[in-house]
């Protein structure tokens, strides 16, 4: 697995499913964007299987492997603030006790049982790299990879640094219905840019004959999984925790900020 040559930022700023996902109000909750690279890297030994596992759990692709074929990822990294992840902690303990089945993105870990280890939960959960996506995770060949390099560095590379607020708890499950998401959605401060940096990457997909994203996007990040639809039930606890809560004022604020400063681009070989 090899980093795609792509970060873009302005360092002379000083400072810094369905395929259209919309909130459905009689069901309560919404379907996903691409979830996380890393549940859709192929093993060398993947051949024509059309599903990951890790320890005991399956995981599906969104498009079969092909030979030659690379995966691209292109997204915003976050990291979670430290002032703000006792608050983060505290409300994900709350849910994780009323939905055994949710666990931490990238650990494979109950989250339950991670939350009864302080500092493993804000090492291997809240302290790891998060992402916005800014585009579907699309297969590509080889000799894709220059032209898409090229053309996104023109088209992002001017992007000033921006603050971003994670101000919205929300319930997501994927297009196949076989996962459901714990995220943070952004839907206020920084959600014009990163709408803009999303149309841009759009455009070179459309050139490259790929598939665009989501027509109304809704920029987020992903703490914590389950299998299958549980987007009903995982719903009402959210709602519950967030009522009686003793972090709900900043919850409903906003559960943290951080500051743009550049994208990532990651390309997974075959």
């Amino acid at each position: 697995m090899e980093a795609l040559k792509a970060c873009y930022a302005d360092d002379s700023d000083s400072e810094s499913a369905s395929s259209n996902p919309t909130l459905d109000h009689s069901e309560g909750f919404t379907q996903l964007p691409p979830p996380p690279v890393s549940l859709l890297s192929p093993p060398k030994s993947l051949g024509s299987q059309d599903f990951l596992q890790t320890g005991q759990t399956s995981r599906f692709r969104s498009f079969p492997h092909v030979d030659g074929n690379y995966a691209l990822h292109v997204y915003i990294p976050i990291y979670i603030p430290s002032p703000s992840k006792k608050e983060l902690a505290a409300f994900l303990k709350k849910v994780s006790s009323h939905e055994p089945s949710l666990h931490a993105v990238d650990v494979d870990l109950p989250l339950n049982i991670l939350c009864k280890n302080k500092e493993k939960l804000d090492q291997d959960l809240l302290g790891r790299k998060f992402h916005i996506s800014l585009g579907r995770t699309v297969p590509i060949r080889v000799h894709q990879i220059d032209s898409m390099v090229s053309m996104l560095r023109q088209k992002l590379q001017t992007q000033k640094r921006y603050w971003i607020d994670f101000s919205k708890w929300e319930v997501f499950v994927n297009d196949e219905r076989t996962r459901t998401f714990l995220s943070l959605e952004v839907t206020q401060g920084g959600l014009r840019e990163i709408t803009k940096q999303i149309e841009a990457v759009n455009g070179v997909y459309k050139l490259h004959n790929l598939p665009e994203f989501y027509k109304d996007p809704r920029p987020h990040i992903s703490l914590a999984w389950a299998l299958g639809d549980i987007g009903h039930s995982l719903k009402r606890v959210v709602e519950e925790v967030i009522k009686t809560s003793a972090v709900e004022n900043s919850v409903r604020k906003c559960a943290f900020t951080c500051k743009f400063k550049g994208l990532s681009g990651e390309q997974f070989g075959s």
